[in-house]
């Protein structure tokens, strides 16, 4: 390969090592630069979606825990029955029409069967229930229908007080 360089004008060398150049170049672009940069630009796009989705769940805290004052006395709260509360705080949270059934469990627990229930606002009442009145979710089964709008759920939920 040498000789064959060597025997070439000044002009063809010239010509051919610029072509070889370009072509180092285009291979490094290629081959290293262009992926790098693909892979780049996609983790850019992901910390925005982040830092998008941060901003947007921030509101939910302040709500959330804005309402996290207890409406009703521990000493009231600990006499009232499951159904009683889950009643009240249903109707508070404006998720009563939603509620397909609500069957007792057990002394202290509580089923209940939601239909195409928002599901940011059903995590809120839960979190209400279990700060408020000491109920915890045992049991949880959630499925959508094709028609049901994004962030929509059927829910089957049970919950018992922790006594």
């Amino acid at each position: 390969m040498k000789d064959w360089f060597e025997s070439l004008e000044a002009r063809e060398r010239v010509f051919v090592s610029a072509g070889s150049a370009i072509v180092v170049l285009a291979l490094i672009y290629g081959l290293i630069w262009a992926p790098l940069d693909k892979k780049h630009a996609a983790l850019r796009t992901d910390v925005e979606n982040w830092q998008r989705s941060i901003a947007e769940l921030r509101p939910l805290r302040v709500t959330g825990t804005s309402n996290a004052q207890p409406s009703v006395t521990p000493i009231t709260a600990s006499q009232q029955t499951p159904i009683t509360i889950v009643d009240q705080t249903l109707r508070s949270r404006g998720l009563d029409r939603y509620r397909r059934r609500s069957q007792p469990t057990a002394s202290n627990g509580i089923r209940i069967s939601f239909e195409d229930v928002a599901f940011d606002e059903l995590v809120l009442w839960l979190g209400d229930l279990s700060e408020q009145y000491e109920m915890h979710v045992q049991i949880a089964s959630f499925s959508t229908d094709a028609q049901a709008a994004p962030g929509r759920t059927n829910a089957t939920i049970t919950l018992e007080r922790a006594l």
